[in-house]
């Protein structure tokens, strides 16, 4: 369910774009997240962190590109949700002395310790590359590759990573145990 809430702005961006161009997709996808966090907020009693980073960079750079009609800022928009997150990971780790990568998944797996922090470091670096890629990919490629990218590319990438990541540390999975009948 979750990725279903997380990939529906860009989906329905990408719909946008394909039927009308960049600016009505630009102006979707701040509707869309904004809408979204209304639910959210109504049915949970709040937002997720993310989301609502996710939803100001949007409603920010989205505004500014549909203001000066410029797609250049949506086209950041990607980059600087990966960046706050290759930067949030690294803050948390050395300034605050609490990885979050173990913070989320400590539940879930028990490697050795200097596994964290590795794994931290994979998901800095893979949110740091991923934010250049795009815009690699946004400035040296006309605008519907760039699109498709965003959606189709990335959320490969994403899901690749991910993957990768499961196969390696299978071994340090904790079994849940389930309740007999």
């Amino acid at each position: 369910m979750q990725v279903i809430t997380d990939l529906l702005p860009v989906i329905l961006f990408f719909i946008a774009y394909k039927k009308a161009g960049i600016f009505v997709a630009t102006a979707t996808a701040i509707i869309s997240t904004l809408v979204l966090m209304l639910l959210l907020w109504i049915k949970r009693g709040k937002i997720d962190k993310m989301l609502m980073i996710n939803g100001a960079v949007i409603t920010v750079l989205g505004g500014i590109t549909l203001l000066l009609h410029d797609k250049t800022y949506i086209m950041w928009k990607p980059t600087v949700i990966y960046w706050i997150g290759a930067l949030a990971l690294l803050f948390s780790r050395y300034a605050f002395q609490h990885n979050l990568i173990e913070r989320m998944l400590g539940k879930v797996m028990a490697p050795p310790a200097g596994i964290w922090d590795k794994l931290n470091l994979c998901w800095i670096a893979f949110l740091a590359g991923l934010g250049i890629l795009n815009l690699y990919v946004a400035f040296h490629f006309d605008e519907n590759t760039w699109v498709n990218f965003k959606l189709f590319g990335t959320t490969s990438l994403m899901f690749v990573f991910i993957i990768a990541q499961v196969v390696l540390l299978k071994d340090y999975w904790i079994e849940q145990q389930t309740p007999s009948a």
